[in-house]
Formats: structure tokens, C-alpha cells, sequence
């Protein structure tokens, strides 16, 4: 399991993204703090893999804990969450090398993206001593899908496309719903099914029609 450190001081927040995280497979909640001083105290005892890091706390910045942590040469990732949309602040932020970045409020959607794009990285670098430039990209660029994100219809996303596609290749060629989709990701079923309909016309996926004795038809769907 990867273990998370969450560093929030809104506890309404802090709830949220530790039922987030709960949610989303592989992850595993540390600790969470509200303050600096006792995320240092924790981390000193044992380090995260990850950090989920505010920005704004009382009478502290996540920025300075942030150079901290690079000052201290930590092999710790963080993934910054803040209110803050300023690009100032956001490319600070990339320059001292965190992962990603959060705007609140977001959606669990989006979180989990992060974190499965975070995990994908994180178990290559740990599994493989060496990689080739194309493994790199994929990495790189969170996908391995070839279309780039002028190539989706309007509306999709490309980290959800992906998030999608990797669970229906984990299913290989056995019949599913989207409503099968939806629980097992933690994404909205009339979402889940926008995206099987744009597979579907890239004849990635099938689409065939149930009939029962009452009510309506149902949809399944299997990969091509």
C-alpha cells in the first residue's frame, strides 16, 4: 500500500479527502495533521510516500513546508491542494517539483486521477531499474492512449478515458455494464456511459441490448 500523509487545517476538508482516499484502491492513510510542526514530528518517525499538502494553514504556507522538504532532500511526492489559482503560485509549486496540483473544490473524479496517475509512476520506478524512452512518455504524459486531448469530444477527459479503459481491460473480453463500471471506479454512471458511447465509435467496445421479461433493456458492453 502507498502510504499518504494529509496536511489540512479545515477539518470539513480533511474528512473529504480522507474519505477520498479510502476510496480510491492501493492508498493508505498515515496520518493527517494540521499543522507543520506535527507533520514533521510524524515524518520523522516515518516517512510517506505521499503528501497531500494545503497551502494555506494558520500562520504557515504548504509552499515553505514544500522547500523544506526539497531542502532536506526527502524522496517524499506531493501532490499541492489549495484554493490558490494564481499562476504565480502554480508554477512555484512545479519549479520545486510537485506532482500535481488540486484546485478546491474539486471532485472526487479528478482526486482519484491524480492518485492513479501517481500510483502508475510509483510502482514502474520502484519495479524497474531502467526505462526506455516510450515507457517514459507514457508515464510522463499519464496515458497510454495515442489520442492527444484535442483528439476527445468535447466534455471528455483523458485521465477518466483512462481510468475506464484500464478497469475494462482488466475485465478482458467478458460482458459488462456501465453501471458495473460506475461502482467499481467511483464515477458517475451517465459519465461512465459518455465515455463507453465515444469507445464504442472508435470500435474499442461493443454495445448489445438485453431484453428481459419486464422493464427495460438492458445495455452490456465488451471490449472488441
Amino acid at each position: 500500500m502507498i502510504e499518504v500523509m494529509i496536511i489540512e487545517d479545515d477539518p470539513m476538508v480533511m474528512e473529504i479527502n480522507s474519505k477520498f482516499l479510502k476510496r480510491t484502491e492501493g492508498f493508505d492513510l498515515y496520518k493527517s495533521v494540521s499543522n507543520l510542526e506535527d507533520a514533521k514530528k510524524f515524518i520523522s518517525i516515518k516517512k510517506p510516500d505521499l503528501i497531500l499538502l494545503d497551502v494555506y494553514l494558520p500562520r504557515e504556507n504548504g509552499i515553505d513546508f514544500l522547500k523544506w522538504i526539497r531542502s532536506q532532500e526527502m524522496d517524499i511526492d506531493i501532490i499541492l491542494i489549495t484554493a490558490d489559482k494564481s499562476i504565480e503560485r502554480i508554477q512555484e509549486a512545479f519549479r520545486y517539483g510537485v506532482i500535481d496540483y488540486l484546485i478546491k473544490p474539486f471532485s472526487f473524479e479528478r482526486f482519484k486521477e491524480s492518485l492513479i496517475q501517481f500510483k502508475g509512476r510509483y510502482y514502474k520506478f520502484k519495479k524497474d531499474g531502467v526505462i526506455e524512452q516510450k515507457d517514459l512518455d507514457k508515464l510522463i504524459s499519464s496515458s497510454n492512449i495515442s489520442q492527444n486531448e484535442d483528439d476527445f469530444a468535447k466534455g471528455l477527459n483523458k485521465y477518466t478515458y483512462k481510468s475506464i479503459w484500464d478497469e475494462i481491460e482488466k475485465r478482458n473480453y467478458e460482458d459488462f455494464t456501465a453501471e458495473e463500471l460506475a461502482e467499481k471506479l467511483g464515477i458517475a454512471r451517465v459519465t461512465v456511459r459518455r465515455y463507453l458511447e465515444h469507445m464504442e465509435k472508435e470500435n474499442k467496445v461493443d454495445k448489445l441490448i438485453e431484453y428481459g421479461r419486464i422493464g427495460r433493456p438492458q445495455h452490456k458492453y465488451h471490449k472488441i
